[in-house]
């Protein structure tokens, strides 16, 4: 095999492989390097077959609510082992579809961790026995859980958990603690308790879900708590302990401490960049903390070497290294692609889902701008009404002077489908003139949507 490359990323993740497959795509000689599995963790052990899970979990939860469409069941149960099983099936088809992927366009798949070491250009890669070479070389290596071991934050594979182990359990806890409201440990909070394990959320920030809209983040309480879900918030975490047959997190609420026991602790607080072990310092890539520092285009500074996705920075989403990694090698190949300036949305799986996009409301008046915000409940649209899906809303967020969408928010039933409308609109800087002459497709949940836009400028039609 040839060691000489146009290009060679390290790391197949969503940004990693996509990036890989638009540089073969424009003629370019690629490798990819993977220590793991292709796919990196999204497609693995995280992004797909969470949603697996958050599926059989939403099935099983919706058997409460049978008798409100006039059905019933006889026997319902479920298997444990069969649930994990079916998310890993789905995880493992992904994995084979970007090996589908790398074949097709002709990219050279080389297993195993990769160094790096200073070259006549570009930074030699080293890979075991194998130097390979190229003129440009992208960091795609993704990132990580962030654990404190300090204060006892540590995954030990039987009782603490991150992710990973959340997805492969050996055992359905009864009882279990989420350390860290933000996406991952809700959507596991929310999994765990749909298949009824007695589930407690810590948060040290004021709310949860805390880098979405107030309003959203407000209902999402609410909502989480009707169904079962406890809240710590705002809680000072102090120690976890590991038990004999469970945990025991120690915490601060108030200035009053408190202990909370469960079979099992996730630990959720935040990702880090993997940097470590490639020998980034010694070629002198600069380094923020635990991400490599890039320019608009992903080049670090150090030459022929470039960066993406979540080892670049935030925000940790798969769809924005992806994006990212088209940018990097499309200004490589001298296409001078505009700067990544189209709003990127953030979804959460949870029951009720919750997505958002662009400014919330109160980071639009922090700006100076004078905001115009519009509101639609979909307890009173048609859709929601027939599929017994009335929790949640949609909220815009315009700026009054221009009439621009700059930001939209949503809680309820799929509305991660939803976001995508508004993320268009956004992109293609539309106003409320027109979202509010677009016509809405009856009975859809998206007509919440238009009544939002109307809302803004007072002219809401239904409530």
């Amino acid at each position: 095999m040839a060691d000489a490359f146009d290009v060679i990323v390290i790391g197949s993740g969503p940004g990693g492989y996509v990036t890989a497959i638009r540089a073969s795509q424009l003629g370019m000689t690629v490798a990819i390097v993977e220590r793991a599995e292709l796919g990196g963790i999204c497609l693995n052990w995280g992004c797909i077959p969470t949603k697996a899970l958050l599926k059989s979990g939403e099935l099983y939860e919706s058997l409460d609510h049978l008798k409100d469409y006039g059905l019933s069941v006889e026997k319902r149960g479920f298997d444990f082992g069969a649930v994990v099983q079916r998310s890993r099936k789905v995880a493992a088809t992904l994995n084979s579809g970007v090996t589908f992927l790398m074949k097709k366009n002709k990219v050279e798949v080389v297993v195993g961790s990769a160094k790096l070491e200073k070259g006549q250009g570009a930074p030699t890669v080293v890979v075991g026995d194998r130097k390979l070479t190229a003129k440009h070389v992208i960091l795609a290596t993704g990132a990580r859980a962030r654990t404190i071991p300090a204060i006892g934050l540590e995954p030990d594979g039987e009782r603490i958990w991150t992710y990973r182990e959340a997805l492969t359990p050996k055992f359905a806890p009864k009882s279990l603690v989420v350390v860290g409201s933000g996406a991952i440990g809700m959507e596991f909070a929310s999994f765990y308790r749909a298949l009824g394990s007695d589930v407690t959320v810590v948060e040290m920030l004021p709310r949860i879900l805390p880098v979405e809209d107030e309003e959203v983040s407000k209902a999402a309480h609410k909502a989480f708590e009707k169904r079962g879900i406890k809240f710590r918030v705002p809680a000072n975490v102090k120690k976890l302990t590991k038990l004999k047959a469970g945990v025991q997190l120690e915490i601060e609420v108030g200035g009053k401490a408190e202990t909370l026991d469960a079979e099992v602790a996730i630990v959720a607080v935040g990702i880090v960049g993997n940097v470590e072990d490639m020998g980034l310092e010694a070629l002198g890539v600069k380094i923020d903390r635990t991400h490599v520092v890039t320019d608009s285009h992903g080049a670090t500074g150090v030459p022929g070497l470039y960066a993406i996705g979540d080892v670049a920075g935030p925000p940790w989403l798969a769809h924005k290294a992806s994006h990212e990694g088209v940018h990097c090698i499309e200004h490589i190949a001298g296409l001078k692609p505009t700067n990544i300036t189209s709003p990127i949305p953030g979804c959460t799986y949870t029951t009720p889902q919750v997505a958002s996009v662009g400014l919330t409301e109160a980071q639009a008046k922090e700006q100076g701008l004078d905001p115009k915000v519009g509101r639609f409940p979909f307890r009173v649209n048609g859709k929601a009404i027939a599929a017994g899906e009335l929790d949640g809303f949609v909220k815009t967020v315009f700026d009054g002077k221009t009439g621009a969408l700059i930001g939209a928010h949503m809680i309820g039933h799929e509305v991660t489908e939803m976001i995508q409308g508004f993320v268009i609109a956004m992109t293609l800087e539309a106003t409320e003139a027109e979202l509010q002459a677009t016509v809405f497709a009856h009975p859809t949940m998206s007509e919440a949507m238009h009544e939002a836009s109307l809302d803004a400028y007072g002219m809401v039609l239904h409530t």
